[in-house]
């Protein structure tokens, strides 16, 4: 995605990956409800966005520092950046 506007975590995703599993196994573990789902660019895991109760993904960004999500939503094609706070469309 080489685009000089966008951060250098942005810039270093090739591919996007976006599971084909949709769940999030965190509320699942604990029985919690999930809104929308994101999918890790740098281990894959797909956990639940900051609209749903436990917010997953923010709490993984925030253990793991893993810097980039997708949205695994069906019709949805984009990139977050959580340290940047960039958002792209691809």
């Amino acid at each position: 995605m080489s685009d000089q506007s966008l951060c250098t975590h942005l810039n270093a995703i090739e591919t996007v990956k976006v599971s084909d599993e949709y769940v999030c196994e965190e509320c699942i573990k604990s029985g919690s409800n999930w809104v929308h789902l994101r999918s890790c660019q740098t281990c894959g895991v797909t956990l639940c966005c900051d609209e749903s109760p436990q917010k997953h993904m923010t709490k993984h960004f925030k253990q793991r520092h893993h810097p980039v999500v997708a949205s695994a939503q069906a019709g949805e094609r984009w990139l977050w950046c959580y340290v940047d706070e960039q958002f792209i469309e691809y």
